[in-house]
């Protein structure tokens, strides 16, 4: 299965600097979302280091160059333990700068990444960065936010209406250099020819909810540039009050 890919990120209409980081590895077919916190530089430098550690695992290991450093899950393929170890791994990574320089106290990233093999798509993530699958026009998120609003809408204690407007919305649980340990959620995903994938900051999902982008998205799937255009355009024309990236990957035949 072919996949063909686009990213974009841009630092919206309030923010003067960009937290974000993407990349893209058609080599490897990895595709990686990272949004940085901790102020000017700090987040800029926690997403890219993340980023940057989590692409140079995968290619460590799959080339045979590294011992594995965590347990490997059974239940899982091969390529999404690797995904998964290269997020732990780049929590170190950023744990480790913190720890080596004062400076950064307080700096940390959310995370979400994608790594296909023969079909499979293993989704990690971090934090509040989402993942959705377009598939025969209809939308569907296929992580769950790790933040204290999203846990009181699990727990049945705010409706998703009152969640979207909640003072406490961005307060994430979980993110890369926060506690010592980092849970990540792993999910496998069988892919369809024609099947768009979107990787996403909250700058995005902040300002479009899930109709909006999957409108957005049934309009310019097709030519996936257009379709990163398309969707920060909106979040901008909504109000671009944060950071927005979005990377788009499609199985095609």
């Amino acid at each position: 299965m072919r996949v063909s890919a686009c990213g974009l990120t841009d630092p919206g209409r309030v923010r003067s600097h960009n937290e974000d980081f993407f990349e893209i590895d058609p080599e490897r077919a990895l595709y990686v979302v990272a949004d940085g916190m901790g102020g000017h530089s700090h987040g800029e430098v926690a997403s890219k280091m993340a980023v940057q550690a989590i692409q140079d695992f995968v290619r460590r290991a799959e080339s045979g160059d590294d011992t594995w450093p965590f347990n490997y899950d059974s239940h899982l393929e091969r390529h999404s333990n690797i995904l998964k170890a290269a997020v732990r791994l780049a929590h170190d990574q950023v744990l480790s700068a913190i720890r080596d320089d004062g400076s950064l106290h307080g700096m940390g990233t959310t995370v979400v990444g994608c790594l296909v093999r023969n079909g499979t798509a293993a989704l990690a993530h971090v934090g509040d960065s989402r993942a959705y699958r377009l598939r025969g026009g209809q939308l569907e998120l296929l992580t769950e936010d790790h933040t204290w609003v999203n846990e009181q809408v699990v727990a049945g204690f705010l409706s998703k209406e009152q969640a979207r407007d909640h003072p406490l919305k961005n307060v994430v649980t979980r993110a890369l250099g926060g506690e010592t340990e980092v849970a990540v959620d792993v999910r496998e995903i069988a892919m369809e020819p024609g099947d768009t994938l979107l990787l996403c900051s909250d700058g995005l999902t902040t300002m479009l909810d899930d109709q909006e982008i999957e409108e957005c998205l049934r309009k310019s799937a097709e030519e996936l540039d257009c379709a990163c255009k398309a969707l920060v355009e909106e979040a901008n024309a909504r109000g671009g009050h944060d950071n927005v990236t979005v990377v788009l990957l499609r199985a095609d035949d």
